[in-house]
């Protein structure tokens, strides 16, 4: 092929496309149209009169077959009229020169050049501006060729640019596209012309040959009932049905067929005449074009149109006619159900037809006959009702977009090239809606896990009831469910979404009810172990208030007879130990129970030593009770408040690096991309070992490892600011309590109870408070100090908690990467069973088909040729296309040729692997750099079948990782 492409640089381009390409630059654009028109013209009278004579030799070449095959002869003279017609079809193509051809050959200029990357020399023209002339007549209403009549082919490259270049002049546009499919010469494009003004071209004896679309905009007063801004029509050459018949021209049909039906929002099927043998040709092709896009879950619409019908006013005749269809579409959808291995019992089974609403008919253009005859106004009332009856259907669709076009015409190109139109299609335009489903599922499930673990953390603080916790996450989740009906009624692809909205609604409501579940065990069982504890805590709390109370009369006694601190710590040591032994003498021994420390009165008691010292301290220097409630306080609240603030930073940095750290802000391919970079980029062939058999657990701890890097090494700043402002409006919390309880004690000349419940209650939804017994300190009476007392404490202990290591977060409940891991992991790791590739879907459980974008090298998983040590090298994409077999693990001894794997075993059964042929570069380079590794791992060998292709030697790592990009990009 790209010595073709070099052949045709090469070759000095034509004076003819010299000076077309010359006036089309220069003129403007009325003047283009005035030459446009005149070049046809003038190429019309040149090619008429040798085409008079061939269309005669046509159409009696023509009658000679139809008339044997109506007395159903199939012996050889048939046959060989039919060769005569084939070769009379042939000149009477080469006949046949039109503006067509010479837009055609700008595309081949530009395409051979494009491949290329061949820059124009100064004596050529420019072939890089062959697009933007091109679209500025599409835009005018020029048609322009789709299909290469003459090659069968789409030139993909070339109307991509020009469709680029028309996106590029008008914008993103939405357009209906309107196919017309029928037999040659049927008045397909005569009718669209009336119908729609258009310049499809009809004279001349021409018939259009190939695929040609023509936008036609919309006007302003007619937008408001429309959601698009042009109708795009896509007219076709014709099913060569008539008289020529062959594998190729069957295939060809089917082709065309599948390609313009596919293409359009709706297909006018035009049938000419009354004749059941030229009517059946039709619709067997048209229905089996319908079915493949049934099977590739494109939905267009149809509607039949009957030309050249004696009496179009006849009602009984045309219920007869109608019903007549009917069976016919029935029994041709039975018999491509058959061939397309699938289930229909009539055609409605196929696509949504109304067979009284959905064919027209339609009468004869001419009154008599040609060239003297009026036209007939029963057909120009035809064509007005068939207009009506298409706007209206077309006024209930969205259309799609030019760019969603463009997409479309290069998968269905590319599907088509290959033998199995079906399973190699790839609907691009509906991967990409449903990847950003997925990442906007991601983003909603995030922000309910989030809502979840803030209301968590709050109750974790205060946990007395879970009534209200209920009533708290349900504000959220309705939240996302006004965010998800939004989504999927006002989304520009909402036509295309509303096929996965019951399976998102339904997993978006699973995974608040697992949330609620998970929530109310996690606070359940805190509840319980604070029930069962309440005992052990009633203790503490009284050992606590003994020690304070005693702390105070030892104080109280020493406070005028000692001053020296070393005199003051000896009597403390001394009555301390008396005191211990006092407040657990009646408890008895638990020598059979492993009681954790923060358990064990003993421990507990030592633990408070320091704490009851200091307070000793204060009472001997004089201070008072405010004081020394502030102290204590303030040691409270330094425990609570490091918890606090790790547990509501680790939240912070999860939900921070889900939003903007690349690896974690989209959906399950997107951070199969990325773990497959990292992979690369160290080159350790037993993490890539630990990925392929366990991918999940390689997965996690990649996030553990990205977690720890982005706070300890390449983010420490902002996450260190993270906890910052967590400290700083932890201080703005306690500061605000201590104002509200000391003003409220002041107005209601309350006590110290009533400060210490009002100062509790304020800050318990974001920290934790131990109880102080109020009877020790019921002579304070000045709360202003005891407000002044806590704040000075709370300076240090913001300083303190501001400089602690982040490695403090380790200790508390809740981690950034466990947080992470949790949302991230929620997804399918079902891996295919020929080469081990995990599947790429966001939900877990998820409804349909596991899939990948590309698969593996099945060596990547040790598949080997039985009998052999040889490495199988093959990808699954095109061992699934091949007529090679393999044993299935399920069934011993048995071969299944790959085209049926889906039969192979459970395993297999819900694969979708796409025989397309496309390969990763990367599972290439993996291969060509870990050789010897996999030979050793596997004990297999990369020899005989098994050779690895030199092809794949030529890539680098950067083109491993470069065509993950596009893995992701597809």
């Amino acid at each position: 092929m790209m010595k073709i492409r070099q052949d045709q640089c090469t070759a000095s381009c034509s004076e003819l496309m010299k000076l077309f390409i010359e006036s089309l630059s220069s003129l403007t654009s009325t003047d283009k149209e005035y030459f446009l028109k005149w070049t046809q013209i003038l190429i019309d009278a040149l090619s008429t009169d040798d085409l008079t004579s061939i269309l005669q030799s046509y159409d009696k070449k023509s009658s000679e077959i139809l008339s044997l095959k109506r007395k159903h002869d199939k012996s050889d003279p048939l046959r060989n009229k039919q060769t005569e017609l084939e070769e009379i079809s042939k000149k009477l193509q080469s006949a046949t020169f039109g503006l067509e051809h010479i837009f055609r050959e700008m595309g081949q200029i530009y395409e051979a050049h494009k491949s290329l990357q061949k820059q124009p020399e100064k004596v050529q023209t420019d072939w890089s501006k062959y697009p933007e002339l091109a679209a500025q007549l599409m835009i005018s209403g020029h048609p322009m060729e789709l299909m290469d009549g003459d090659a069968d082919h789409v030139p993909l490259s070339w109307i991509s640019s020009l469709l680029d270049e028309v996106i590029r002049k008008l914008g993103d546009r939405r357009v209906f596209v309107l196919s017309v499919l029928g037999v040659q010469s049927s008045g397909k494009s005569t009718m669209l012309n009336a119908m729609l003004g258009l310049q499809f071209a009809v004279s001349a004896g021409r018939c259009t040959k190939g695929a040609f679309m023509q936008l036609v905009k919309v006007s302003e007063e007619m937008k408001k009932d429309f959601q698009f801004d042009y109708i795009l029509v896509v007219d076709t050459e014709g099913l060569r049905a008539l008289g020529l018949e062959g594998t190729s021209t069957l295939h060809h049909d089917n082709e065309l067929a599948t390609f313009v039906v596919c293409l359009g929002n709706m297909t006018l099927i035009n049938i000419f005449g009354e004749n059941p043998a030229e009517m059946q040709d039709v619709l067997q092709i048209v229905v089996q074009a319908f079915m493949r896009i049934k099977k590739v879950k494109l939905s267009p619409s149809c509607v039949f149109v009957h030309q050249n019908v004696s009496d179009v006013a006849a009602a009984e005749k045309n219920m007869d006619g109608k019903r007549r269809l009917q069976e016919q579409l029935d029994q041709m959808a039975q018999l491509a159900a058959e061939e397309e291995g699938c289930d229909a019992e009539c055609f409605s089974d196929v696509i949504a037809f109304d067979v009284q609403k959905d064919v027209k008919y339609f009468a004869q253009l001419w009154e008599g006959n040609p060239p003297m005859a009026p036209p007939n106004p029963g057909y120009s009332e035809s064509v007005e009702d068939l207009k009506n009856f298409i706007l209206s259907k077309a006024s209930q669709s969205a259309g799609v977009t030019l760019s969603q076009f463009k997409g479309k015409i290069q998968d269905l190109w590319n599907a088509l090239m290959n033998k199995h139109f079906v399973f190699s299609f790839k609907n691009t335009l509906e991967i990409s809606v449903y990847r950003k489903l997925e990442v906007q599922y991601q983003n909603w499930t995030w922000i309910l896990r989030n809502n979840m673990l803030t209301i968590e953390n709050k109750h974790y603080t205060r946990i007395e009831k879970l009534s209200d916790l209920f009533e708290e996450i349900s504000k959220t989740y309705e939240g996302i469910q006004k965010d998800m009906m939004t989504y999927f009624d006002e989304d520009k692809d909402k036509e295309m979404l509303v096929q996965w909205r019951g399976q998102f609604e339904t997993k978006i409501k699973e995974f608040h009810e697992e949330l609620v579940r998970g929530v109310k065990r996690k606070l359940d069982e805190v509840l319980q172990q604070k029930k069962a504890r309440k005992k052990l805590e009633d203790q503490k709390t009284e050992f606590e208030n003994k020690l304070l109370e005693k702390s105070k009369e030892l104080a109280q006694q020493l406070k005028d007879k000692i001053k020296d601190e070393e005199e003051l710590e000896k009597q403390f040591n001394s009555v301390w130990r008396h005191w211990v032994s006092e407040l657990t003498a009646d408890i008895k021994p638990t020598e059979d129970i492993n009681l954790e420390d923060e358990n064990d009165p003993q421990m507990f008691l030592e633990n408070k030593r320091d704490q009851y010292s200091n307070i000793f301290r204060s009472f001997c220097r004089g201070s008072s009770s405010a004081v020394v409630l502030g102290e204590l306080i303030c040691e409270k609240l330094k425990v609570s408040t490091v918890e606090a603030v790790c547990n509501k930073t680790a939240i912070d940095l999860a939900g921070e690096m889900r939003c903007s750290f690349p690896a974690f802000s989209g959906n399950r391919l997107n951070l199969e991309k990325h773990v497959l970079k990292s992979l690369a980029e160290k080159e350790n062939f037993d993490d890539f070992i630990t990925y392929i058999q366990h991918p999940r657990e390689h997965v996690e701890s990649f996030i553990k490892e990205e977690v720890k890097k982005y706070i300890f090494t390449e983010h420490k700043d902002k996450t260190l600011n993270i906890q910052k402002k967590n400290v700083e409006d932890i201080k703005e919390l306690v500061i605000r309590a201590l104002f509200t309880a000391t003003e409220k004690v002041k107005v209601q000349r309350g006590d110290t109870d009533m400060w210490l419940k009002e100062f509790s209650s304020l800050i318990k939804d974001k920290m934790t408070f131990d109880t102080i017994c109020s009877q020790n300190f019921s002579d304070i009476s000045d709360f202003e100090l005891l407000k002044k007392e806590v704040e000075k404490g709370l300076v240090s202990i913001v300083t303190e908690t501001s400089s602690f290591s982040l490695e403090k977060m380790k200790e508390f409940r809740l981690q950034p990467d466990q947080i992470l891991i949790d949302q991230l992991c929620r997804c399918c790791w079902v891996q295919c069973p020929f080469c081990g590739a995990v599947c790429t879907n966001t939900l877990e459980n998820h409804d349909g088909d596991h899939s990948v974008p590309f698969h593996r090298s099945q060596a990547v998983n040790g598949w080997h040729y039985i009998g052999t040590v040889d490495f199988v090298v093959e990808f699954c994409t095109t061992q699934v296309a091949s007529s090679e077999s393999f044993y299935s693990p399920h069934y011993q001894n048995k071969l299944f040729p790959y085209k049926l794997y889906r039969t192979a075993g459970p395993d297999f059964a819900n694969w979708r692997i796409t025989p397309d042929g496309s390969n990763l570069p990367y599972w290439k380079w993996f291969v060509c750099q870990f050789q010897k590794q996999l030979e050793d791992h596997h004990d297999l060998k990369f020899q005989g079948r098994g050779e690895i292709p030199s092809e794949w030697k030529t890539y680098s790592k950067e083109d491993a990782i470069k065509s993950l990009d596009e893995m992701y990009n597809l």
